[in-house]
């Protein structure tokens, strides 16, 4: 059998990460320093720093985006309802 791949959680890879970011080291130390690869290392210090702005991103804007969309399908599905019920009335002679 072959050898078991390790696998890190995300705290262990932000802490990598964050030192790789700071630049006091060589990301050759990082890596003896954490035991990993120096390719995982700077792979990890890439994936941060892409994905830092989303940290900031306003979450009320998203939640506002989402109740928009469910108002409007709402308003839809409403909408469909009246005419049915309109063209049951016309139907059955009410």
């Amino acid at each position: 059998m072959g050898k078991q791949r390790r696998q890190f959680n995300a705290g262990f890879k932000a802490k990598v990460a964050l030192e790789a970011i700071k630049g006091q080291r060589t990301v050759q130390e990082i890596a003896s320093t954490f035991s990993v690869h120096p390719n995982q290392v700077a792979q990890w210090k890439r994936q941060a720093l892409e994905n830092l702005a989303e940290l900031f991103t306003d979450g009320r804007r998203r939640a506002d985006l989402s109740d928009e969309e469910l108002k409007s399908e709402l308003y839809r599905q409403i909408g469909r309802l009246q005419m049915e019920i309109e063209w049951l009335k016309k139907k059955s002679g009410l």
